[in-house]
C-alpha cells in the first residue's frame, strides 16, 4: 500500500536525528507490536498502520511540552497523500490520546485502533526495551540513576509528570510497573505480563548490586 511506504520514508526522514528511545527504531517496533495486536482484533488495519508510525511523529517532551505540534505535523503529511478527512482525524485522536502523562490523564476519544495502538507504544515501554529506553532517556536528560532518598511520586498530575526530574529507577515505579494493569486487548495483556516479570527480576538484581550484595 502507497500510503504506508510513504509514511515509513516520511517517518524515518523526520526522526533522522531523534533521542535514541524515540526514534524510526521505536516506530518500527510499536509498528510490528501493533501489527501483532490488530491479527487478534476486529479493526481498521490502515488507521492501525498509520497511527502507530505517526505516534510520536513530534512527541510533545522534544518540543518544549507543546503537544500541538504532532498531530499538526501528521495532518500536513496526510493531507500532502490525499488521505480521506475521517482517516486524518481518527490518526490525530490516536496520536492525542495515546500518552501515559502520568496515568492520570482521561482519555477523550476511545476506539479498537486506539486501544492497538496504545498497548503497542507501552509494550515497547516494558521488558528489556523497556529498561534500555528507560536509562537511554535518563542518561539523555542527564538525571541520576538512582537515589534512595528520593522516593517515587505516584499522584503526579499530568503537568507534574511531564517536568519531573527524578531519578531514572524511579521511572520504574510511577510508569513501567503501572503499564501492564492498563492494557487494552487481551495480547497485549499476555505480552506485558512477561515483560513486567522481566522488569520485576531486574529491579531485584540492581538493588542487590546497589547494597553490595552477591
Amino acid at each position: 500500500m502507497q500510503i504506508i511506504n510513504n509514511t515509513i520514508l516520511f517517518v524515518k526522514n523526520q526522526l533522522t536525528h531523534a533521542e535514541g528511545g524515540h526514534d524510526w527504531f521505536h516506530i518500527e517496533r510499536v509498528y510490528k507490536n501493533a501489527l501483532l495486536i490488530a491479527e487478534e482484533e476486529e479493526c481498521d488495519v490502515t488507521v492501525v498502520k498509520l497511527g502507530a508510525l505517526l505516534h510520536d511523529i513530534a512527541d510533545s517532551k522534544f518540543h518544549g511540552g507543546d503537544e500541538t505540534v504532532g498531530p499538526k505535523t501528521a495532518r500536513t503529511f496526510l493531507e500532502s497523500q490525499n488521505v480521506s478527512e475521517d482517516i486524518i482525524l481518527h490518526v490525530i485522536a490516536i496520536i492525542e490520546n495515546i500518552s501515559f502523562k502520568g496515568g492520570n490523564f482521561e482519555k477523550k476519544f476511545n476506539s479498537k485502533e486506539l486501544e492497538i495502538v496504545q498497548d503497542a507504544d507501552r509494550l515497547d515501554a516494558l521488558g528489556a526495551i523497556g529498561i534500555a529506553r528507560t536509562f537511554n532517556y535518563g542518561g539523555f536528560k542527564n538525571r541520576p540513576l538512582y537515589n534512595p532518598n528520593i522516593q517515587p511520586n505516584l499522584n503526579m498530575s499530568k503537568e507534574e509528570y511531564k517536568n519531573s526530574e527524578s531519578p531514572t529507577l524511579n521511572h520504574f515505579y510511577e510508569k513501567l510497573l503501572l503499564l501492564k494493569d492498563k492494557m487494552n486487548t487481551e495480547t497485549g495483556k499476555k505480552i506485558a505480563q512477561k515483560r513486567h516479570d522481566f522488569m520485576v527480576t531486574f529491579l531485584s538484581q540492581f538493588y542487590a548490586e546497589w547494597d553490595g550484595q552477591e
